[in-house]
């Protein structure tokens, strides 16, 4: 049995990640889930959330991601979203304009995307939070 799986986390833009894991935590519409080695094939979508992994030497990392697709398979783990940001490449000042829009925007609901404006606010708080 394997004691690690790879992970790869991948945006249209870039590779965040690539490398050799011992666990990961998630979440999806489903709720939050972990993935260890060996883990049974699945694939399910992500939504905008901290992903926390720790790699075989023992680093403890955390990223956001946004929506997107996680495929297990084999002891590899690929997530694939529109976005995905490191805590120290956050542009905070965009992300507080995000916020502002996402809650103006809340609070006038009468010509506007309700669901969209949701996830628009919970990314830019996951974001500041990160």
């Amino acid at each position: 049995m394997e004691n690690s799986f790879k992970l790869i986390i991948v945006t249209p833009d870039k590779e965040l990640y690539n490398g050799n894991v011992v666990k990961l935590s998630s979440e999806s519409s489903d709720g939050k889930f972990g993935i260890l080695p060996n883990h049974m094939a699945m694939v399910s979508e992500v939504i905008p959330t901290i992903v926390n992994f720790q790699d075989v030497n023992g680093k403890e990392y955390k990223c956001f991601t946004s929506s997107g697709v996680i495929k297990v398979r084999k002891n590899e783990v690929t997530i694939l979203c529109n976005a995905a940001e490191w805590p120290e490449d956050i542009d905070k000042k965009r992300a507080e304009s995000a916020k502002k829009r996402a809650e103006d925007r809340l609070k006038n609901k009468n010509e506007i995307d309700v669901k969209r404006a949701e996830l628009a606010l919970k990314r830019s708080l996951l974001r500041l939070n990160l």
